[in-house]
């Protein structure tokens, strides 16, 4: 696979793709200070329709992703959820590389991995 930064979320107590969460992609400067440079929402699969970052787009440095569960939780069958944003903070050291971080999701926690 190319250089690049994708994403995918799996709700693990409905067994399948977390449809329909927003995802914030930000880059963190030298100070901790956020800057959000890609945005998106997950479709059917899960999965964001393009990827946060293209491998012109690829730059050292440390980012963070936003997964908005709350809302999702929200707009599906339950009222309300433990988490509201999970926040995945992570180095990219090799821009030619392909960087994959999927979240597996449920309404009272979260694991993430460098996916591939």
């Amino acid at each position: 696979m190319s250089a690049g930064l994708t994403t995918h979320v799996l709700d693990t107590s409905r067994e399948g793709p977390a449809a329909g969460v927003e995802v914030t992609l930000q880059r963190l400067d030298s100070f901790g200070e956020a800057e959000t440079i890609a945005q998106g929402t997950t479709n059917d699969d899960g999965r964001l329709d393009e990827p946060l970052l293209t491998p012109d787009r690829m730059e050292t440095g440390t980012y963070q992703l936003l997964f908005d569960v709350g809302s999702y939780y929200r707009e599906g069958p339950l009222e309300s959820t433990f988490l509201e944003t999970v926040p995945v903070r992570f180095i990219i050291d090799d821009p030619g590389e392909h960087y994959h971080v999927p979240l597996l999701l449920s309404p009272g926690g979260y694991t993430t991995y460098r996916g591939s």
